[in-house]
């Protein structure tokens, strides 16, 4: 199963560069997760519609052909542990590729939200990109744990 995650923004806190790679560290083979990082729009006394429209760009072209596309957004889907190992459950076995998308400081630009096959949320608070990458990320890792008995997850 390949699984991306997009992120806008190249620097991040050295903690969260580390759990990150902690975590992409456990995968197998099988499982095969991937960072992207993307480069975020310089404001320059841009509209926040154009910054969002020029990182979308950026965005779409990490996104790799065929993957099911999964948009991070406040109004998103709110899925417990359980629902999201039962969603992953569902892409492994249909052979699906999935893409997650973090947009930047701004938001994600509204066509990749409405060109998304699915919203979701990691909290109704809300959280620094660090953050939500670290938590994404653990919680793939937590899905995969759930899925092939692995004691990570104990709940």
């Amino acid at each position: 199963m390949k699984i991306t995650v997009i992120a806008v923004g190249i620097r991040q806190p050295a903690w969260a560069d580390s759990a990150i790679e902690d975590y992409v560290g456990r995968f197998p083979k099988e499982w095969n997760v991937v960072i992207k990082a993307v480069k975020p729009e310089l404001r320059a006394g841009q509209s926040t519609s154009k910054i969002m429209q020029l990182e979308a760009e950026r965005i779409r072209s990490a996104i790799p052909d065929h993957s099911l596309v999964i948009a991070l957004d406040e109004h998103g889907k709110d899925l417990t542990t359980m629902d999201f190992s039962k969603k992953f459950r569902q892409w492994r076995d249909s052979g699906e590729s999935v893409a997650f998308i973090i947009g930047g400081a701004d938001g994600l630009d509204p066509e990749i939200k409405t060109k998304a096959h699915m919203l979701m949320r990691l909290s109704s608070m809300t959280l620094p990109h660090a953050m939500a990458r670290v938590l994404l990320v653990e919680q793939i890792y937590r899905a995969y744990s759930i899925l092939t008995n692995h004691p990570y997850h104990r709940a």
